[in-house]
């Protein structure tokens, strides 16, 4: 059986991928580094959604 990370260090990196997405979003910056801070956000929200459920 798989451990999954601690939830803290989920939504850490939740909030910190979604900031720098829209950080490099709004200033125009390199197309691909903003579409790989948000499919991180995407993953992590999707972690975090998994971890609940396998918990509840």
């Amino acid at each position: 059986m798989t451990k999954s990370p601690p939830r803290a260090l989920l939504w850490g990196v939740l909030v910190l991928s979604a900031a720098a997405n829209a950080i490099t979003s709004a200033l125009g910056v390199n197309l691909v580094l903003s579409t790989v801070f948000g499919v991180v956000t995407l993953a992590s929200g999707i972690a975090l959604v998994a971890n609940y459920h396998t918990h509840r």
